[in-house]
């Protein structure tokens, strides 16, 4: 008995530290890649449309997808509109503020630079209810960011949500003062004023970052007693810089067919939850998007009409005493005001403000980190049309 169990000891030894070998999967791509369609067309009232188009890239590359670019774009209705789309930037497409007529029926109609044309079936314009709330609570060491939505119709089943982040950063440190350089050189030849009134430069202490949602947020009350929802969005850890000063998300909700919502699922599933041999496996994903010039090639995507509804949600330090945010900058450190030791000495820092004065000399000044001292090489200093 002894001796078969150390036979299935060896076996399973063989079996986890055996030697590897390269797998070259089985699957026969275009050399262009699959055209990927990424986007709705939005029905909203002046709603703008945007349509992503990309090639898939093979598994080797280091380059996971290809942006499509100059190709036709155009919303087609079925009473013969058209709403052509403008490439504003590398496989990005954009219409004109629209106003679809939700009696009509729509669809996406592409053709690429060489000479391929696709079609996404027509779509019957999907209502979507209006957001309830966007909550937040303090729970479990951090902020919870939920959804509330409900369809007093009960016409809508199927949801999917997208956010945009934004929040204010601060310097560590402010700045009066920078290094006078020689434009020859780069060495420092002195001091000058970042403000003729020798106040700190607003410019580079308060700016702003912003994110967009990555994961497939997905609802639906189809086995739900009542047409209501409440699920958790977004978690912001304790002392993340997101909320150091005032933090904003803003929820857009659309309203999805049935086989929207399942073809998104399933590519949920597909690239996110897999990982491990439990998890659900790889399956093929049909879409709503043909090639009308070759009926055997595949082409990833759903096109939806879908009206868009958002609501905005700010979350201030304030509210939060214990969040304990700390921007990890070191001390600041003391320097001589002699352009010999501020060539030697100063490195990479960036000035903040004199520290050691007799009269107008300035003895001493203070110094930190560039990260520390310059917001801008963090974000943005342009403030966002919505802040308050």
């Amino acid at each position: 008995m002894r001796m078969k169990n150390i036979g299935w000891v060896c076996l399973a030894l063989v079996v986890c530290c055996g030697c590897k070998e390269v797998y070259n999967a089985p699957v026969q791509s275009p050399a262009t890649g699959y055209l990927v369609v990424e986007g709705f067309i939005n029905s909203s009232n002046q709603g703008i449309t945007t349509i992503l188009l990309s090639r898939t890239a093979k598994l080797q590359d280091t380059v996971k997808n290809i942006a499509e670019q100059f190709a036709s774009v155009a919303i087609e209705g079925d009473g013969n509109d058209q709403y052509p789309l403008s490439e504003n930037q590398a496989g990005v497409y954009s219409s004109s503020p629209l106003t679809l007529n939700s009696n009509e029926k729509y669809r996406l109609h592409i053709r690429t630079t060489d000479g391929k044309e696709y079609m996404s079936e027509f779509s019957q314009v999907q209502s979507t209810p209006l957001i309830d709330s966007v909550s937040w609570q303090n729970q479990n060491g951090g902020v919870q960011v939920y959804i509330n939505t409900h369809d007093p119709l009960n016409n809508v089943k199927y949801y999917q949500w997208k956010y945009e982040e934004t929040w204010e950063i601060h310097s560590a440190y402010t700045s009066s003062i920078k290094f006078k350089r020689d434009p020859q050189t780069g060495l420092i030849t002195g001091l000058e004023l970042r403000n003729p009134l020798g106040i700190d430069d607003q410019t580079i202490f308060r700016c702003w970052q912003s994110g967009m949602s990555t994961s497939i947020l997905l609802g639906s009350t189809e086995k739900l007693n009542k047409n209501q929802i409440f699920l958790p969005m977004v978690f912001i850890p304790q002392s993340d810089t997101k909320i150091s000063v005032l933090y904003s998300i803003n929820v857009k909700q659309y309203a999805l067919s049935k086989a929207a919502y399942q073809f998104l699922e399933q590519l949920k599933k597909n690239t996110e939850q897999l990982g491990s041999i439990f998890d659900a496996q790889p399956s093929t994903l049909n879409g709503n998007i043909h090639c009308t010039t070759n009926n055997a090639e595949i082409v990833i995507g759903y096109v939806e009409v879908s009206q868009e509804q958002q609501q905005r949600l700010f979350i201030n330090n304030r509210q939060l005493p214990d969040w304990n945010y700390s921007s990890g900058c070191d001390p600041q450190v003391e320097l001589v005001n002699n352009n010999d030791s501020l060539n030697i000495k100063a490195g990479n820092l960036l000035p903040t403000e004199p520290n050691k004065t007799f009269g107008n000399t300035i003895i001493t000044i203070l110094a930190g980190q560039p990260s520390c001292v310059d917001c801008t090489l963090r974000g943005t200093n342009v403030k966002p049309p919505f802040w308050p």
